[in-house]
């Protein structure tokens, strides 16, 4: 039986397997990898060693499935890098989002440009399986959802450090109140930062995970000062990073910082009050619009209803 590939390129069920096929294979390949990077990074992270075991087999499926995908991702960071100023903001924005791993930004590239090319193809393979209304703007939707799958990634990781900056910015009045507390304790600075850190596990876990990175570098030798300013950029708060003036600057006027702690704690109780009141305040505004669009066209058939039905069947 001879293998034809014109028929193979014309049967679309058969390059829709094909592509599906490739676009699983890939995924599997980057979650899997994902997930190995991360847990490594938890493991760096707590200190704590990996635990031994029997060394992963050359020959096996899994040792072979993470060797390639290392190689692609090696590959797109050597020929498919951006400039040194476009990388740094890349790098910058996605260690807000929390990913840490040294190959974040190939990470990144790699799924724009697959998701990019497999929604294309997607639509592209799917074309004879469409309407003939909507076969006329194949070419349009392969271009949209290409677009689409390239952008994918910017949005996704805009709306993580989104919701991570505002969980952050929640968070950082109640760290200040905890270190003030530690302060006026005889704990050092360093030491309160540890304790403050373990005591928002529960209630903030990113911003807990990021004071225990700044603990880590002051222990392995960073001044103070300096891992403040990288928690600063890590939480992409204003706050965090006027923080850190706020300490630099007591350490080397020789001020109390306990009283400078407790100021800039009251300052930030006060800045998420007025921005609470800020919110109440922008209510009404906000309700006048499903008010007006939803509920007054409801109240004004419910009045007039009665009206039009008398006048249909001339009671009047």
């Amino acid at each position: 039986m001879r293998f034809d590939m014109g028929q193979m390129i014309d049967n679309p069920a058969m390059m829709l397997s094909l592509f599906v096929f490739l676009g699983s294979t890939t995924l599997a390949f980057a979650l899997m990898l994902a997930f190995r990077a991360r847990g490594a990074v938890k493991r760096r992270a707590a200190g704590v060693a990996a635990s031994g075991g029997t060394p992963a087999d050359d020959r096996s499926l899994r040792h072979a499935s993470i060797q390639t995908a290392e190689r692609l991702v090696d590959y797109t960071s050597r020929h498919f890098s951006i400039e040194e100023a476009n990388a740094r903001e890349l790098r910058r924005k996605l260690v807000q989002a929390g990913f840490l791993d040294s190959r974040a930004v190939a990470f990144f590239l790699l799924a724009r440009v697959v998701l990019a090319v497999g929604l294309a193809g997607l639509i592209f393979v799917s074309a004879p399986m469409m309407p003939p209304e909507l076969g006329e703007w194949m070419w349009g939707l392969v271009c949209v959802f290409g677009l689409g799958g390239y952008f994918a990634p910017n949005i996704y990781l805009n709306r993580r450090i989104s919701r991570r900056r505002e969980e952050h910015r929640s968070g950082f009045p109640d760290f200040m109140d905890l270190l003030v507390v530690c302060a006026e304790a005889g704990l050092s600075m360093e030491a309160a930062l540890d304790r403050v850190g373990r005591e928002l596990t529960d209630s903030y876990p990113s911003l807990s995970a990021n004071i225990y990175m700044a603990t880590l570098e002051i222990r392995a030798g960073r001044k103070l000062s300096e891992a403040l300013e990288h928690l600063g950029d890590r939480l992409g708060l204003d706050e965090a990073r006027s923080f850190a003036t706020l300490l630099q600057q007591s350490e080397e006027l020789g001020s109390s910082l306990t009283d400078a702690l407790r100021v800039y704690s009251d300052d930030m109780r006060h800045k998420r009050l007025s921005s609470a009141e800020e919110k109440a305040y922008s209510l009404p505004a906000k309700m006048s619009v499903p008010l007006i669009m939803f509920i007054f066209p409801v109240i004004i058939v419910v009045i007039m209803l009665p009206v039009i039905v008398r006048f249909k069947m001339g009671a009047f």
